[in-house]
């Protein structure tokens, strides 16, 4: 199991590296959840996205030999560009494995950081066989999304952040709410909230589409979904738990909850208006749960939300505020 300990020298490595993300409040977004809530934009975060956390904790550890050979990925786009971006600080080369489908916005913004982009089918091909082959063919690193202890810990750096901030203003959290897709930063913030606020309750936030959290909780066992139903949330599109990350979210984490693509757009919207934040889909999970009133009792309550990303190419962003002119 990770710990505390790891988080704290995550942090330490990524200090002066990655950005520490301010914690926001809006008026508005009190009054409409009849709560305090403190907003965590790791959509401000290089690369737009709490990737790069995770990405550089485990690049920086990385040996000489290992570095010259360079790493490989697989992502749709968010830890694509986070090991991009990271590989470039670090002076070593990248390849990351990308469907063919990624947002755009994405795709080119991975190029432009220096890695070599290889594009596959997700229908037809495997990103890990591909990406495993890469790795062996040139001696490379592979480096997963979320199934690994050292980049769990770096995006555990972002809730160790949320509750020092909360602290700073002398409160503590009740409830924190982290978007999941693989539940690699919802592994690193609920060890970090557990041990840092053990009374708060923390919650994964994902798409109905891909719910497979919520139906492994209620199998009591990974699931894996079948992960065809299509989702705007491109970010949170893992069709099973990791092995490691559900070990600690099983554990740690209170519960589950799932948003409709809805009431994402919904989310989308209102952080554009009243946050004057740009959020991508898969991002703002968290805040539309919020906005929803899907939390149990959480009236006058404390509540910390993670915006994961803000990744979003322009015409669904503009989709999100035209079907949503007034959130």
């Amino acid at each position: 199991m990770l710990n505390i300990d790891d988080i704290n020298k995550a942090a330490a490595r990524l200090d002066s590296v990655a950005v520490k993300t301010p914690l926001l409040q809006s008026a508005v977004l009190n009054e409409r959840a009849g709560a305090s809530i403190f907003v965590k934009p790791e959509c401000l975060q290089h690369i737009g996205a709490f990737k790069f956390r995770g990405a550089y904790n485990r690049l920086s550890q990385l040996d000489g030999e290992s570095k010259k050979s360079g790493v490989v990925a697989f992502s749709s786009g968010n830890h694509a560009q986070g090991v991009a971006y990271a590989a470039k600080l670090l002076s070593m080369p990248a390849t990351i494995v990308m469907p063919s489908d990624a947002p755009q916005i994405k795709l080119s913004g991975t190029q432009k950081l220096g890695a070599e982009v290889i594009l596959y089918d997700r229908h037809t091909e495997s990103r890990e066989q591909i990406a495993a082959d890469i790795a062996m063919n040139k001696g490379a690193t592979l480096v997963p999304a979320f199934d690994d202890l050292d980049i769990i810990a770096g995006q555990g750096t972002a809730g160790l952040e949320l509750v020092h901030q909360m602290e700073g203003l002398q409160l503590t959290p009740d409830y924190v709410l982290s978007p999941c897709g693989g539940g690699g930063l919802l592994a690193g913030v609920s060890t970090a909230v557990n041990s840092l606020a053990p009374e708060c309750k923390v919650y994964g936030v994902e798409p109905e589409k891909f719910d497979d959290h919520v139906q492994s909780k209620l199998a009591g066992h990974r699931v894996k979904i079948d992960g065809t139903s299509p989702t705007l949330c491109d970010a949170l599109m893992a069709t099973s738990p990791g092995e490691i990350t559900w070990g600690i979210n099983s554990k740690l984490v209170t519960d589950f909850i799932t948003v409709t693509e809805e009431e994402i757009k919904h989310a989308v919207s209102f952080a554009f208006r009243y946050l004057k934040l740009v959020v991508e889909p898969g991002g703002a999970v968290a805040l539309a749960a919020v906005l929803q009133g899907k939390l149990p009792q959480s009236r006058a309550a404390s509540i910390g939300i993670i915006l994961s990303g803000g990744n979003i190419d322009g015409a669904t962003h503009h989709m999100c505020i035209q079907q949503f002119p007034d959130p």
